[in-house]
């Protein structure tokens, strides 16, 4: 019994530390976005990400939790509201393994902050914020890890390309559809603008924050120690598809624009993180590579398409998490091994399409879901409180017009005439 209760102890540390490190995350996310849009909009976008983790720490905590993993049915629980009643779906306290999972409830939420920037108005962001905490994504997370019916099909996710990933990607897209470009970025002829960061150094922070908030993101998602190989597989394949999607993008969008873009490569590693999510306990460190290689390609490809669709996605929230979301899902039914904890081996290993297939039709109906229900959401909130700002607002600034504050007071230089 006191060996049991040590190992509980230990897995629960661990645990709990994994949440931290994906907690920190907010910060990373918070960091890129601030550093991929204009100044004007920096205490904004800040205020968005900072106020995520709030909505989704309540509002998973009154509603999200109970239809994510309580009793129910297929599509969601029914149990365990305000956690009343609720029980841990892990060998470890309730209250450990609520943190670990509202931590990524408010990284999915704050997905969506990059792809809306600069033009959403803030309290039509709070009414999503809470929205998509406590109900839509649960939703989602019970059908894959709250044994409703995607779990009932060997659906496989180990740490959230679909569930987070995925999630955030395509609500970002549809949301960003709905709202239409920022003032300027488009020309009458189709041209688009490269409307520039303000701070690629802050940026670059941010991504590094997020590639460490990954070692707990991926590897905390085994919810205990056990020997510590399989969290030291999991921590290879994490950092080596982040390295291998940061070279392709960079050689990928220097082929393609004649300059080795930092931006790019940033978002390149980003798109390898996301890509190896899913699959990230059960594929080699080869595979992970080739995985997190694609992704890197994927993600220069996705922004050049979206330009060319007119949808403006000023961080590349879609091309990163939802691109990558769908990439990473598709890539367990590949490169899978079933003798690493997949129901069927993948394509290369012999087991044909069996596995495929059914990660094809969980991302498929996790992307129709988010489409048409956060469309719905985003509808409804552009009717009572309004979606976009004004005009005037958006050219002034979201930082004084929306928060009265700048993010760098203090550094106007006037002219005398």
């Amino acid at each position: 019994m006191e060996n049991i209760a040590s190992l509980v102890g230990l897995n629960t540390v661990w645990v709990l530390i994994a949440a931290f490190l994906v907690f920190f995350m907010q910060a990373g996310f918070g960091m890129v976005e601030a550093g991929f849009i204009r100044s004007k909009n920096t205490c904004n976008i800040l205020t968005k990400n900072f106020l995520d983790f709030c909505m989704a720490s309540i509002g998973f905590f009154m509603f999200g939790y109970a239809i994510m993993f309580g009793q129910g049915n297929g599509f969601m629980g029914l149990e365990g509201w305000f956690l009343f009643g609720a029980e841990s779906a892990a060998d470890i306290p309730l209250s450990a393994f609520w943190l670990f999972q509202a931590a990524f409830c408010g990284a999915a939420a704050t997905i969506v902050a990059g792809g809306m920037a600069e033009r959403m108005n803030f309290k039509a962001y709070l009414m999503y914020s809470f929205l998509i905490s406590s109900i839509v994504y649960p939703i989602i997370g019970h059908w894959i890890w709250g044994g409703g019916w995607l779990a009932s099909l060997n659906f496989a996710d180990f740490a959230g390309s679909t569930v987070v990933h995925l999630t955030g990607g395509f609500a970002a897209l549809i949301g960003t559809i709905i709202l239409k470009p920022r003032i300027g970025k488009y020309n009458p002829d189709g041209s688009a603008n490269a409307i520039a960061g303000h701070n690629i150094p802050l940026a670059s922070l941010g991504v590094f924050i997020l590639w460490f908030g990954w070692f707990g993101f991926n590897p905390g998602s085994t919810l205990g120690v056990g020997d510590g190989s399989l969290i030291g597989l999991i921590a290879i394949n994490t950092n080596l598809a982040a390295a291998s999607g940061g070279i392709m993008a960079m050689i990928t969008v220097w082929r393609m624009f004649g300059k080795p873009d930092l931006s790019m490569s940033m978002n390149g590693s980003l798109a390898g993180l996301v890509a190896i999510t899913a699959p990230c306990a059960f594929v080699e460190p080869w595979a992970a590579i080739v995985i997190g290689g694609i992704g890197g390609v994927l993600v220069v490809l996705a922004v050049v398409m979206l330009d060319k669709l007119h949808i403006d996605d000023p961080v590349g929230a879609f091309p990163v998490h939802g691109v990558n979301g769908v990439w990473g899902t598709l890539a367990i039914g590949i490169f899978g091994k079933q003798s690493m904890g997949v129901a069927n081996n993948g394509l290369i290993y012999g087991g044909g399409f069996t596995q495929l297939g059914i990660q094809f039709l969980g991302a498929a109906a996790v992307a129709i879901f988010t489409v048409i229900v956060m469309g719905g959401i985003f509808k409804f909130i552009d009717k009572t409180v309004g979606l976009r700002v004004s005009e005037e607002k958006e050219i002034k600034g979201l930082d004084i017009e929306e928060h009265g504050m700048e993010s760098y007071s203090g550094f106007q230089i006037f002219t005398s005439e």
